[in-house]
């Protein structure tokens, strides 16, 4: 069966025959993800560590709503429940943070904790918020390598979207311990990422006004 991997790998008839039975969802940087007819979905991976590092991440995870449950897996795939819902990042293109997205964002990082992870953040597009305005997590990886100690990527992802406003002032009102914590480390975080950016247009503009005086 064609794939599209980057590398060849193998698969048992077993897989092989169940993948014949689905609809391709989508690829990713990991793998390929299709559509079981049980409204599971099976996670084939170019990367055999990676496999085995997301299986094992959901496994510990069980017990939090916010994972999907994983039922088997192999050297190259992981077999779990399908995520519907609209990823985070699409959905607040062109929606508000709620109250109770905001929530759940705080109780997902709680979870993260209690779950013994060193990288309490998660990138915007892993999250799907479902039509109760809950979440579920897709791809967790690197949760307990990378040390950060708040949810860092999202916010920055959400201040990309005009969105930090609307969750600071929900999270100030949820946990305000959290909120004195969170708020005066993004703020730092995003003046660093912005004189970063702003060094790097310098120094852009003086090799092109170098390479012009040539």
């Amino acid at each position: 069966m064609t794939r599209p991997f980057n590398n060849p790998i193998y698969l048992s008839r077993r897989i092989e025959e169940m993948i014949k039975t689905s609809e391709y969802l989508g690829k990713g940087n990991n793998g390929v993800v299709y559509l079981l007819p049980d409204n599971k979905i099976i996670k084939i991976f170019n990367c055999t560590k990676v496999c085995k590092m997301e299986y094992e991440t959901l496994v510990k995870s069980r017990k939090s709503k916010y994972f999907p449950k994983a039922y088997e897996h192999g050297s190259h795939y992981i077999i779990r429940d399908y995520v519907g819902g609209v990823r985070l990042d699409k959905y607040l293109r062109k929606n508000p943070i709620n109250r109770e997205i905001a929530e759940h964002i705080v109780n997902l990082y709680k979870d993260f904790k209690k779950l013994g992870y060193k990288r309490l953040d998660i990138r915007c597009k892993d999250l799907y918020v479902q039509e109760d305005f809950s979440l579920k997590v897709i791809d967790p990886k690197n949760q307990y390598k990378k040390r950060v100690s708040y949810p860092r990527h999202l916010m920055k992802g959400m201040d990309s979207r005009n969105r930090l406003e609307e969750f600071l002032s929900f999270l100030k009102d949820i946990d305000k311990k959290l909120y004195d914590d969170w708020s005066s480390k993004i703020y730092i975080y995003l003046e660093q990422k912005e004189k970063e950016h702003q060094d790097r247009l310098i120094r852009k503009a003086m090799r092109e006004l170098n390479n012009k005086n040539k």
